[in-house]
């Protein structure tokens, strides 16, 4: 665990200003340290603007370690990866359609969220070559878990999609070499 001092943050928590992130406007930064607070930043690894996000887009954003995250789906593809495609039954997503998607930013990444209604799950693979390899956890509302590893540059199915009964809810993504 890393912890810094206030004077090490004063500069980026003064210049703390209001963002968009995939569509969700964020506002500035309420946990600035102080003399009551004990002056220091300690990360927590809670999604940062997982509160306006839930409410703008109905996507519960949890933890993770900041190599996965919320992202457009308009995304452009870069060195034949794009996005990873979660589709959904429920209205979720910029657009309410039921499409919601993440980047990976490294080679590495854990992100645990709440996403119900999950069926499909796209790679952000756009050749047979390329795509990060992972993993999708879901669970049915009955609590049974599963984890599929998830197709680099192909689709991989869930629950309803997968010709299951129950629905099922996306609790973490993982990418890995």
């Amino acid at each position: 665990m890393r912890v810094l001092s206030k004077a090490a943050v004063v500069g980026v928590a003064g210049a703390a200003v209001a963002a968009t992130f995939a569509g969700v406007a964020l506002a500035a930064n309420d946990d600035s340290p102080t003399d009551t607070n004990g002056g220091s930043i300690v990360e927590d690894f809670k999604y940062p603007g997982a509160a306006a996000i839930l409410a703008a887009q109905n996507i519960e954003l949890i933890s993770g370690d900041g190599h996965i995250v919320l992202a457009d789906c308009g995304t452009p593809v870069s060195n034949n990866i794009g996005v990873i495609k979660v589709w959904t039954t429920e209205p979720i997503g910029q657009s309410s359609d039921g499409l919601v998607c993440f980047k990976a930013l490294a080679a590495t990444g854990r992100l645990d969220l709440k996403v119900p209604g999950v069926y499909e799950i796209r790679g952000d693979g756009q050749t047979s070559t390329t795509g990060h390899n992972g993993t999708a956890t879901v669970t049915t509302d009955a609590g049974t878990k599963t984890t599929k590893d998830l197709d680099p540059n192909g689709s991989t199915q869930f629950g309803i999609g997968d010709g299951g009964e129950e629905p099922t809810t996306l609790l973490q993504l993982t990418v890995k070499p």
